[in-house]
């Protein structure tokens, strides 16, 4: 089993978030991942989802999908080359005078951001693969991480073809 990553083009209509989960539950799949928001189509939403199955487990998914109403294309972005990111909002314990330093150099090296400073806390924003945003997080656990919060994986094929099948 593997993770795969599915990019479903869909009608902005109420309901149809509900709809596509629900699909999953019944079907037994935990979601790992879900990211939606409007995408290029006026009128339509793209919603990434993160699964982990087996390559037949996720194709009747797909099938599935296809059958709800207000689905207009869903593709399978594993396998092809592309692009995924996250964004991560991480408050450390950043007491002034202690290990702030520390925290601000693996900041510095992780390319992230400090977006809030307190006396005791820092929160940063990272981005990246969701292997980087995991490496950040848990090197950061040693100074104390008050919360943590991040996105679902969005992500879009290399090149010149999209998953609405266009050029």
């Amino acid at each position: 089993m593997k993770p795969h990553t599915l990019s479903v083009l869909v009608e902005n209509k109420a309901g149809v978030l509900s709809r596509v989960t629900g699909l999953f539950s019944r079907r037994g799949f935990n979601i790992e991942s879900l990211a939606v928001g409007p995408c290029e189509e006026p009128g339509m939403s793209r919603i990434t989802i993160v699964v982990i199955g087996d390559d037949a487990q996720v194709e009747q998914v797909m099938k599935q999908l296809n059958k709800l109403i207000d689905i207009i294309k869903v593709s399978d972005l594993t396998g092809n080359e592309r692009v995924e990111r996250e964004l991560a909002l991480i408050k450390v314990t950043a007491e002034v005078g202690s290990s702030r330093a520390e925290i601000m150099q693996i900041a510095e090296i992780f390319r992230a951001q400090i977006v809030d400073v307190s006396p005791k806390s820092l929160i940063l924003q990272v981005i990246g693969t969701p292997q980087k945003i995991d490496a950040m997080e848990k090197l950061l656990r040693q100074y104390g991480v008050k919360e943590f919060v991040r996105t679902g994986t969005v992500g879009i094929l290399r090149g010149t073809k999209n998953v609405a099948g266009g050029k």
